[in-house]
């Protein structure tokens, strides 16, 4: 007896193979006169290559209409000001003297006096004693805790302390660096035009609260001090 899932799957089968077969007509020698079993295979057409207009080559348009450049324009760097649009405070230095220094607001330093900045305010400093010394017998610039006074009073407490040290650079003393830690503030030290043109940079960029400076003046001199310079 036949397996009845094989009788099931058989006429199946049979329908598959004669989707697969090829279609046949009857060929043109055939007639009906003849019971010939003459039969021709149905070929598929012919795909015969598309031909198409060569493109014109024109240049994309913007969404302006304008034609897209072959190359993007070029960038100007010096014309690009990143603080240009933002106010110089008053307290910038604008110029350094051998006695003092200017400021932006007009403010004239001089008499041989340093310059304190810090909050947006501007203090006459003379950190130098009698003997109008600033650095120590190891060649290091040297100020104690009562030349930093005004920082210790003042409140919030500027992060970044730039040091101007006059004409010449020269490394801090250890008792200087604990001086400035000990009000929880960061130092740099350099010379006094580029420690000026440091703060007037930082000072525009961050503001004056966080960045205060202590310039000596230019013509500084240790052990005599600045000529002109009064007592």
């Amino acid at each position: 007896m036949a397996n009845p899932t094989q009788a099931l799957r058989l006429p199946s089968l049979a329908l598959t193979l004669r989707r697969i077969q090829p279609v046949l007509r009857p060929s043109a020698t055939s007639t009906h006169h003849h019971n010939h079993n003459h039969y021709a295979l149905i070929s598929p057409p012919s795909r015969r290559p598309l031909h198409t207009s060569p493109r014109s080559h024109r240049k994309p348009l913007a969404h302006n209409k304008e034609p897209v450049p072959d190359q993007p324009p070029q960038t100007d760097f010096e014309s690009m000001d990143v603080l240009g649009n933002t106010p110089v405070p008053a307290t910038a230095v604008t110029t350094c003297l051998d006695d003092g220094f200017v400021l932006d607001s007009g403010l004239r330093i001089d008499g041989g006096a340093g310059a304190l900045l810090v909050g947006g305010e501007a203090f006459a400093w003379k950190p130098w004693g009698e003997g109008r010394k600033l650095v120590n017998g190891k060649g290091q610039w040297e100020v104690g805790e009562q030349g930093f006074g005004v920082l210790g009073v003042v409140w919030p407490r500027p992060d970044l302390l730039i040091l101007g040290l006059g004409k010449e650079m020269r490394p801090i003393s250890p008792a200087t660096r604990r001086a400035i830690s000990a009000l929880g503030m960061r130092v740099e030290v350099l010379d006094t035009r580029n420690a000026a043109a440091q703060f007037n940079l930082l000072a525009t960029e961050r503001g004056v609260m966080d960045v205060a400076a202590a310039l000596i003046p230019l013509g500084w001199v240790d052990g005599k001090g600045v000529v002109g310079e009064e007592s």
